[in-house]
């Protein structure tokens, strides 16, 4: 997977992913222009999305009806002395079995950002040096 970030301006950017393109800024009070989600508000899209898509398609694959599921992300980055927080609320259609609930929170912490999230990271950062535009 690759994803890219250009500025456009400011601190708004371009991000590239395969053929799509979209803008993340920061917001006013940290000296953007709140044109768009700012880079951590990204990161619990990422999250919310990943962890619907994933019961969605766990859901599909059981037969189960899942409708109008949603997943609400509230992310508090890491201070000082704590660590970061992610805290999820599963909205499910009220017809599932309590099983069915339980499966699909079992099935939500599999997905592939959470397991990122969750798992150890490593980084290899490189500079490449670039001449200015005319």
């Amino acid at each position: 997977m690759h994803a890219s970030a250009r500025r456009i301006s400011g601190y708004r950017h371009v991000v590239k992913v395969r053929q799509h393109r979209l803008n993340c800024d920061e917001l006013t009070a940290s000296g953007g222009n709140d044109a768009a989600p700012s880079p951590q508000e990204l990161l619990a899209a990422s999250l919310a999305s990943c962890t619907a898509v994933t019961m969605e398609m766990y859901a599909a694959r059981k037969g189960w009806d899942l409708r109008d599921v949603e997943v609400e992300c509230e992310y508090t980055p890491a201070e000082r002395g704590s660590p970061t927080k992610f805290t999820l609320t599963l909205r499910l259609p009220s017809n599932l079995s309590d099983e069915q609930v339980q499966r699909l929170k079992v099935i939500a912490t599999k997905c592939p950002v959470h397991r990122t999230l969750d798992g150890e990271v490593m980084f290899d950062e490189r500079v490449e040096r670039t001449q200015l535009a005319a």
